[in-house]
Formats: C-alpha cells, sequence, structure tokens
C-alpha cells in the first residue's frame, strides 16, 4: 500500500465512526416514522455534523412510499430499450436488468415530487388510468434512460471498468457498442419526451442534456487555474450532477400545471439535492472502499480530478496549490495530496457543504404551498427525509 493510502486508512476509521446510526424503533409503521421524522429532521439536522456529536437516528426510508410504482418504472424501461437487433437490445439495457437496476433514485425523487405538488390527487398509489400520473412517470423514465446513457458515456470516457459493482457496460462489450447504446437511449429518451407534447418539458429535459456535456467538457478542458477553483467546481458539478434531476423536477411541476414559484421550487430541490449528492460522493472517494462502492477508491484523483476535500484541505495548506497546479500524473504528487488531506479538516468541511445544500433542498420543500392532502404531506416528508438519507450514505 502507497504511503498515502496508509495515512487515508486512518480517516477511513473516522468517518465510519462518524456516520454511524442509532437504530430507531421497529414497530412503526410509516405514517408514524413520518410524524417522528418531521420532529427528528428539524431538531437533528442542525447538529448532525458537529464535533463529537450524538449518533443519529435511523429515517423513515423514502424509496418505501412509491416502491411499487419505482417497479413499475423499471419494468417499462426494460420494454423501452427494445431495438431491431438484438445485441443492441441488451447492451442498451444492460443498467435495467434486475439486480443492475441500481437505487434508482431518479425515478424514486421525481415521483415524490409529482405526489408533493400535485393538487387533484386523493390517491396515493394509483395506476396508468391517472393521466397526469402516467405523465409523470414517463418524465421518471425518460430521466432514468438519460441518467444511464450518461453513466456509460462516462465510463467510456474515464475508461473505467466497474460499476455499480459489476463490469462496466464498455468493460463487456467494447467502447464502440457501449457509445452506440448510450446514443440510443438518449433516442428513445427524447421520442418519449415528444410523446409528451409539451415544449417546455423537452426543453428542460434537452437542457439538462446540454448541461452534462458542458459539464464534461469543463472537466476534460480545465486549466491549471480552475482546478484550484471552488467556484468552478460547484458549477461543474452542478451541470454533472445537478443538472438532470433539478430540470426533470421542474419538469414534473410543468406537466403538474403549477405556477412559476413551485416550478422554481421544484428545480431548487433538485439542485441543492443533486450538490449534496455529489459532494458526499467526493468524501466517499477517499473514505470509501471498492467493495462498498463498487468502483475504484481514489477514482478522482487518480484521474487527476480534484473535488471539495482537496480545494477545501488547500485552503488550509496554500503550499497544496503548486502540486494541484501541476496535476497528478507524477505518482507522488497524490501522496503529497493525500497526507495533507488526512491533516486537514477537507472531508469534515465538505460534509457541511454537503449539510448546507441539503438544508436548502428541505427548505424549498418547506416552502411549497400549505396543503392539508395526507398523501401530499407525507411525500414532501419523504423528500426532506430524502436529503438527510443521502448525507447517511455509505456507498
Amino acid at each position: 500500500m502507497l504511503p498515502g493510502r496508509i495515512l487515508l486508512a486512518g480517516l477511513r476509521r473516522s468517518a465510519s465512526a462518524a456516520s454511524s446510526v442509532a437504530q430507531s424503533p421497529k414497530n412503526m409503521c410509516y405514517w408514524d416514522r413520518v410524524i417522528w421524522s418531521s420532529r427528528y429532521f428539524h431538531s437533528a439536522s442542525d447538529n448532525a455534523f458537529s464535533e463529537g456529536g450524538s449518533k443519529a437516528k435511523e429515517l423513515p426510508d423514502p424509496f418505501a412510499l412509491i416502491k411499487d410504482e419505482v417497479s413499475e418504472v423499471t419494468d417499462r424501461l426494460r420494454s423501452m430499450v427494445v431495438a431491431e437487433i438484438p445485441e443492441l437490445t441488451s447492451t442498451a439495457g444492460y443498467f435495467f436488468r434486475a439486480g443492475a437496476e441500481g437505487k434508482r433514485t431518479c425515478p424514486t425523487v421525481l415521483l415524490l415530487m409529482a405526489s408533493a405538488i400535485s393538487t387533484d390527487m386523493s390517491d396515493p398509489i394509483v395506476g396508468l388510468e391517472n393521466k397526469p400520473r402516467a405523465r409523470h412517470m414517463r418524465v421518471a423514465e425518460i430521466t432514468e434512460m438519460i441518467h444511464i446513457s450518461n453513466l456509460i458515456h462516462d465510463d467510456v470516457l474515464d475508461n473505467a471498468d466497474t460499476r455499480r459493482g459489476m463490469d462496466s457496460l464498455n468493460f463487456t462489450v467494447g467502447k464502440k457498442l457501449a457509445v452506440l447504446a448510450g446514443d440510443f437511449l438518449l433516442f428513445r429518451a427524447f421520442s418519449a419526451a415528444v410523446a409528451l407534447d409539451n415544449t417546455e418539458v423537452v426543453s428542460l429535459l434537452a437542457t439538462a442534456v446540454n448541461n452534462l456535456v458542458t459539464g464534461e467538457l469543463m472537466q476534460l478542458t480545465i486549466t491549471p487555474a480552475q482546478r484550484c477553483s471552488m467556484d468552478y467546481y460547484l458549477q461543474k458539478t452542478y451541470y454533472k450532477t445537478a443538472a438532470l434531476i433539478s430540470n426533470s423536477c421542474k419538469a414534473v411541476a410543468v406537466l403538474s400545471g403549477q405556477t412559476t414559484e413551485v416550478q422554481d421550487l421544484a428545480y431548487q430541490y433538485g439542485r441543492h439535492l443533486g450538490i449534496a449528492y455529489q459532494l458526499i460522493d467526493d468524501i466517499l472517494d477517499f473514505t470509501g472502499t471498492s467493495a462498498s462502492l463498487g468502483k475504484a477508491s481514489f477514482s478522482d484523483i487518480n484521474q487527476g480530478i480534484v473535488t471539495a476535500p482537496i480545494l477545501f484541505a488547500m485552503e488550509e495548506f496554500p503550499q497544496l496549490r503548486e502540486i494541484v497546479e501541476q496535476g497528478f500524473d507524477d505518482p507522488s504528487n497524490v501522496d503529497v495530496v493525500l497526507k495533507y488531506l488526512q491533516k486537514s479538516q477537507g472531508i469534515e468541511r465538505t460534509r457541511l457543504l454537503a449539510a448546507e445544500h441539503a438544508k436548502l433542498a428541505a427548505a424549498a420543500i418547506d416552502d411549497l404551498p400549505a396543503s392539508e392532502d395526507p398523501v401530499v404531506l407525507s411525500s414532501r416528508q419523504a423528500l426532506k427525509d430524502l436529503t438527510q438519507k443521502f448525507l447517511r450514505r455509505t456507498k
């Protein structure tokens, strides 16, 4: 093991201890847990990352509230990627196979958002006979296809050989077929978007794809000075991670016929949730293991990518700037940076920044128009719980 990795072993142990959580009562029904979680969220979120703070209680699982609908979305996705050529069908459907679907975060967030802002839903889980709900499910499917297409293209660009704890698509079938599969998913996604017959929704989704490309180009063409800029990093993070979910959340609000104010609140929730998610990802790249992450740890720094923990460490140790500007083609530079990161507050400050974005996401939900509908209220609480769940994730 290289010296820098040895130093980071202690950091992994401390991060594991800080993120451990106490168990909440197991015999609560979901509604009781929603009420408990609402009280917990406001009392505990401010102290979640305080020095030596008490262990946080386990939150209700937001994914459980609409798991049947999300499963229905997954089933439809498998049928939507069927192509004329069997090889393309199997390749495009690689990440939609049973056991390979991942956490299905995008569909979960979007369907919860649809319920959180709906004004005409009296039944929490309804089938496709409810036309507005069907259109929301289409947005969830479209967003997931764009998301998977982006992951496939990213793995090709990064020469990644693993994804979600298994072989990446490009490693399995080669780069050419993987690129074609990603392109095919984009085609299917926008074919479904056009069928919604709403130009604003199509425009929002096109903007998200443009942002994904822009973020990747920002990463590929970064200058030494930009590599040391937190503002540049956060803008790139928005484009690469938060733009898709934020614009899709807004698309759901547009399809719901909501006001401009509600549309913006939906967008802001997705924006801050996405940034918080990526900040935790940046931490896990240093503190997680390859087994827990489903991909190689230290992958960002080994590719020359500077993330928030290093940028914060550089504020404490200005001498790091010269090394960061040089890049990481020299492995000794990687070990020097890891040594300084271990001595710094970079991990802790990144976690605090993620918590701030999580609070802003939750605040956007709190600012939605008042409602007494139990489905609306439970969905809003689930969206808020999700911000805390993301902060506590370990993979």
